[in-house]
């Protein structure tokens, strides 16, 4: 009697633990897009104060794509060598101080290079948070544990939207440097209850039993990661080469999703005629729409398509390519809002990925995976904030709708590929 009573006490505390993990890491993670998606929101502001042009400060908030796709290509692996807790402190702290020195800068050249080294400190938490929420929940809980944190990075973006809106009108004397100043603190605030809760694996306080939960082929592959170095990872999965199909499908998800985000409050600015805090609250529904998908899709697949992945794909990507050229006819700004909503919740297929790159990765290499899958994200993104401003000002806003649907298509036809691909050694 004993026994039980005290297998299920250790029982209670492990999952309290587990959720503690979750939470720290989603609260903290819930402030971090106020240091990376800020930029989108002022750009008006920005081209003007600068006498430039939006296309121009596209490239600028390009720098910030290209470091943090690099960034997660390596990120993942040295989070695992370094400390997953210590390194991800790191990549916020410094994004806070890049952010501030941002705000006094008077040279756009400056202001790249500051943004671009800020992507690279972003990269350092994401495929790290989650690569050791994945050691904590057991995979049939996959779905729900990776849901939840995306859910919290979809409202991060909200969060964003919001901290803006505010900190312009607390000081509108500083303009756009507003958006690199109030944000940051509640940012610095959230990071206390990170450092307090977040714990790098159950082993660190004492639950080595849940390592019994790894299957054969995962001691091996851990085995083998140490023995063969820190670059094996990489060989091994860029074998695969469903892992490369899922970097195609990746970076077209990052075109869609980091499209909308980057140039919906510029197109309701510039094509509605609204004043750029107006614009800022118009596109809010797009960052909600896509944070409900985060959360309910990866849930969908555990709960109703019985571990099935790529089938919530193809439902999401089918509807995204019909809306994407519905959109741009709309003239009305309250039915634009309700369909950007629905494009956020159907363009948004992130979450999905970063579940099934814990069912690729399992606890070994997960951080690794979900590194790669970001690096194919970012990759796509950096693509189209460069590509999109001068789409924009050469065949205007509706070249930009149907580009996103064309790749939708070919997102669709990747995920039939890649529901007939096994994966060999992972």
């Amino acid at each position: 009697m004993k026994k039980t009573l005290d297998k299920n006490s250790s029982f209670e505390k492990y999952k309290r633990y587990a959720w503690l993990v979750l939470l720290s890491f989603g609260f903290m993670y819930l402030f971090f897009y106020n240091g990376r998606q800020n930029i989108n929101l002022v750009m008006t502001q920005l081209a003007e104060d600068f006498n430039s042009t939006t296309a121009a400060f596209g490239v600028v908030s390009s720098s910030l794509f290209w470091c943090y796709a690099f960034g997660q290509l390596i990120n993942g692996r040295l989070g695992a060598f370094f400390g997953y807790k210590r390194f991800m402190i790191i990549g916020v702290v410094g994004s806070t101080v890049l952010n501030v020195l941002i705000s006094f800068q008077h040279s756009i050249p400056v202001i790249a290079v500051l943004w671009g080294l800020n992507g690279y400190f972003q990269s350092m938490v994401w495929s790290n948070g989650l690569g050791v929420i994945n050691k904590w929940w057991p995979s049939e809980k996959r779905g729900f544990s990776t849901g939840l944190a995306t859910f919290f990075s979809g409202m991060a973006q909200v969060v964003t939207y919001l901290s803006v809106l505010l900190s312009l009108q607390l000081n509108p004397e500083w303009s756009w440097r507003a958006a690199f100043r109030f944000p940051m603190i509640p940012l610095v605030i959230s990071l206390v209850f990170f450092v307090l809760f977040f714990k790098n694996s159950p082993s660190e306080i004492g639950f080595s039993e849940i390592e019994k939960e790894k299957s054969d082929s995962e001691t091996d592959l851990e085995r083998d990661i140490r023995e063969k170095g820190y670059l094996y990872p990489y060989k091994l999965l860029f074998s695969e080469p469903k892992v490369i199909v899922f970097c195609l499908i990746s970076a077209i998800a990052g075109v869609g999703r980091y499209g909308l985000l980057t140039w919906i409050p510029t197109y309701f600015v510039e094509q509605h005629g609204l004043a750029i805090k107006d614009g800022i609250f118009s596109s809010i529904l797009l960052p909600f729409g896509q944070a409900c998908a985060m959360f309910i899709f990866p849930i969908i697949t555990d709960k109703l398509l019985k571990g099935k992945r790529e089938p919530m794909l193809i439902i999401a990507s089918t509807i995204t390519i019909v809306g994407m050229l519905v959109f741009p006819f709309i003239t009305n700004q309250a039915v634009a809002s309700i369909m950007l909503f629905l494009l956020g919740v159907f363009a948004m297929v992130t979450g999905v990925i970063w579940t099934i790159a814990g069912d690729i990765g399992g606890k070994a290499l997960s951080s690794t995976v979900i590194g790669i899958f970001d690096w194919a994200v970012y990759m796509g993104a950096a693509v189209q904030a460069v590509f999109f401003g001068f789409v924009k000002d050469t065949f205007g806003w509706t070249a930009i709708f149907v580009i996103i649907a064309v790749l939708y298509v070919i997102l669709l036809l990747l995920t039939f590929l890649a529901r007939k691909m096994k994966t060999k050694r992972v």
